[in-house]
C-alpha cells in the first residue's frame, strides 16, 4: 500500500501557480498526488506530468462533475454531452499519467430528485461507465466509483451500491473507491464494506468524521486499516482533508477547516499518523 494525499487539502484546483505543490508532496514523503479535475481542459497536462514524472511521483485524479454534466439525466442530450464529459476525463487522466481516476463521477453532486434511483437511471448509469470501457483500457487507467453520502447524491450512497453497479458493468479496470468520510456516515461498519467488495475496492480515502487531522476524530483508522491488510489490499491510502490557507479562498478548507490546520499541517501529521498504524500492525 502505497500512501498519498490530495490536492483538496491545499486547493480545489490544480493550475500552473500552483505546481510547486508536486514537490512539497514528494519532500514531505508522499507516494502519490491526487489532483481534482472538474474540467479537464483546464488541467495544464504538459506541465503537470512533466512535474509528476521529475519527481517520480504517482498520480490519481479526482473527478467532480461540472454544472451542466449529469450522466443520469432524463433529458438525452445532457446524458450524451455527459458520455462525451466521462471520455475527456478518462482520456486526460490517462495523458497525465495517472493510475486511477476516481471519484462520484455517474450523478452531480447536490443532485437530489425526491425519489428513489428508477430503473432507467441505474441503466443510463450503467451504460455511462460502459461506454469508456474501451478508453480506459486504452489508458491502462482504473476507473473507481465512490460513494457519497445522502446529503450529496441519491444514487451510490454505499459500497453494496456500488457493487451492484460494477457486477452490472462488468468490466475489469471499474471498481470502487470507499471514502471513510462517507462511509461513516452511510455504513453499520467500514471494515465490513470493505470486505464485501473484495477485488472491486480500487482506492481508499482517509478522512477523519469533520475532514481534519486523521486520528483526532472518531473514525476508527486502525480497524479499516487491518480490514485492508486481511484483504490484501494494495492500492493507494490517499488522505483527504481540509487544512486552512489565506491563499486559497476558494479550496474547500476555506469554508470547513478548523483555521489553527494549515494544509501541510494536514499533511505531514496525517503522513505520521498512518505510517505508525502500519509499523504497528
Amino acid at each position: 500500500m502505497k500512501i498519498g494525499v490530495s490536492a483538496f487539502a491545499w486547493t480545489s484546483a490544480m493550475r500552473v501557480s500552483n505546481l510547486n505543490l508536486v514537490q512539497k508532496v514528494v519532500d514531505y514523503g508522499f507516494d502519490a498526488f491526487e489532483i481534482p479535475m472538474v474540467d479537464p481542459m483546464d488541467i495544464p497536462v504538459a506541465a503537470l506530468r512533466g512535474s509528476f514524472e521529475a519527481n517520480a511521483l504517482d498520480c490519481t485524479v479526482c473527478g467532480i462533475l461540472p454544472e451542466g454534466i449529469n450522466p443520469i439525466s432524463p433529458d438525452s442530450a445532457m446524458r450524451g454531452r455527459s458520455l462525451a464529459h466521462l471520455a475527456d476525463c478518462v482520456k486526460i487522466a490517462g495523458e497525465l499519467g495517472a493510475h486511477l481516476l476516481g471519484g462520484p463521477l455517474l450523478s452531480p453532486i447536490g443532485f437530489l430528485p425526491q425519489h428513489r434511483p428508477t430503473a432507467d437511471e441505474w441503466e443510463w448509469a450503467v451504460e455511462a461507465l460502459q461506454s469508456i470501457g474501451d478508453l480506459l483500457d486504452e489508458a491502462q487507467l482504473t476507473l473507481s466509483i465512490e460513494p457519497v453520502n445522502r446529503s450529496e447524491t441519491f444514487l451510490i450512497r454505499t459500497a453494496a451500491d456500488a457493487k451492484k453497479l460494477c457486477d452490472k458493468v462488468a468490466h475489469p479496470r471499474v471498481g470502487v473507491t470507499i471514502d471513510t468520510f462517507h462511509a461513516n456516515i452511510e455504513e453499520k461498519s467500514i471494515p465490513a464494506a470493505l470486505e464485501s467488495l473484495g477485488s472491486l475496492l480500487r482506492h481508499l480515502h482517509l478522512s477523519e468524521n469533520d475532514r481534519g487531522l486523521l486520528g483526532k476524530g472518531h473514525i476508527a483508522f486502525p480497524e479499516i486499516l487491518a480490514a485492508a491488510f486481511r484483504m490484501r489490499y494494495d492500492g493507494y491510502l490517499m488522505l483527504e482533508g481540509f487544512g486552512f490557507s489565506q491563499d486559497e479562498p476558494g479550496a474547500p478548507g476555506a469554508l470547513w477547516a478548523d483555521e489553527s490546520l494549515s494544509p501541510e499541517s494536514f499533511a505531514l501529521q496525517g503522513l505520521a499518523y498512518m505510517r505508525d498504524l502500519i509499523i504497528g500492525h
